[in-house]
């Protein structure tokens, strides 16, 4: 195994943003209002995914399953990268 492991963490949260961007893009009608900004806060990496008001709930989904799925993504990657990673979906 190498060694790299101490260097990845700091270029995943730019993979894990496009990743984010992309899926959601794929999900909306206003594929060019989609942003995905992220930064750190309290030991967590916050990712914020803007999308027009009429796409808001195809961003949601029913129930909140596109959310949560999004956030499963996330969940994972945290636990294989050592990072706390929280989505945070905004109008």
């Amino acid at each position: 195994m190498s060694n790299d492991s101490a260097a990845r963490p700091d270029s995943a949260a730019p993979d894990l943003r496009a990743l984010i961007e992309e899926i959601a893009k794929s999900l909306v009608d206003a594929p060019g209002e989609v942003v995905v900004e992220s930064f750190d806060e309290d030991g967590a990496t916050v990712l914020e995914l803007r999308v027009a008001p009429n796409d808001l709930g195809k961003v949601i989904g029913k129930q909140g399953r596109t959310a949560r799925a999004f956030r499963n993504i996330l969940s994972a990657a945290g636990a294989k990268l050592e990072r706390n990673f929280e989505l945070e979906i905004l109008e």
